[in-house]
């Protein structure tokens, strides 16, 4: 289990950094303190469905963010319909299920034209996974790990979470 507040010592921080990103073509990398059992990665995967769904309905769009540029007190906010409506899209597109190696895991997704507060709202998420469910000691956004190769084309490159295929609207559109 991750870190536990009785330790009566600061939880360790998870290492966080950013490779070459492509976001069309985006390896997230997770290093675990020890080979993570099904239980742990239920849970990672979970928390990486979940992101992939809010990412795939639009919800990581910074164009949109009336709440949030609102400030501290949001009684009566008058929320803008027409702004709203004015964003462009800022949909995720494809994301594949996530494979482990050892202590590594990793997930490839293709971030399409979803903003950048998507890797901030998964960088928190698994943040909180680290010090209440299992310990992570790195998360990798891009480029490549030269201990596990990728292969020209992932396997289930349309898989998500547990591995099986999304729906036929999930995908992203052939060309």
């Amino acid at each position: 289990m991750g870190w536990q507040p009785e330790d009566n010592r600061s939880p360790p921080a998870l290492d966080v950094r950013f490779r070459e990103v492509d976001p069309f073509n985006c390896w997230i990398w997770i290093r675990f303190a020890d080979p993570p059992g099904q239980g742990e990665r239920a849970y990672v995967e979970t928390a990486f469905d979940s992101w992939f769904y809010l990412g795939k309905l639009g919800g990581f769009n910074a164009e949109n963010l009336q709440s949030h540029d609102a400030g501290a007190d949001l009684s009566w906010l008058a929320w803008d319909g027409e702004m709203a409506e004015q964003a462009l899209p800022a949909l995720m597109h494809s994301m594949g299920a996530m494979e482990y190696q050892g202590t590594w895991g990793r997930c490839w997704l293709d971030l399409g034209t979803s903003d950048a507060i998507a890797l901030d709202v998964l960088i928190n998420t698994l943040r909180q996974i680290d010090r209440d469910v299992v310990e992570l000691c790195e998360l990798v956004i891009g480029g490549l790990n030269e201990d596990w190769p990728i292969e020209e084309e992932p396997e289930g490159l349309f898989a998500i979470g547990g591995g099986g295929s999304l729906p036929r609207a999930h995908q992203a559109p052939q060309r």
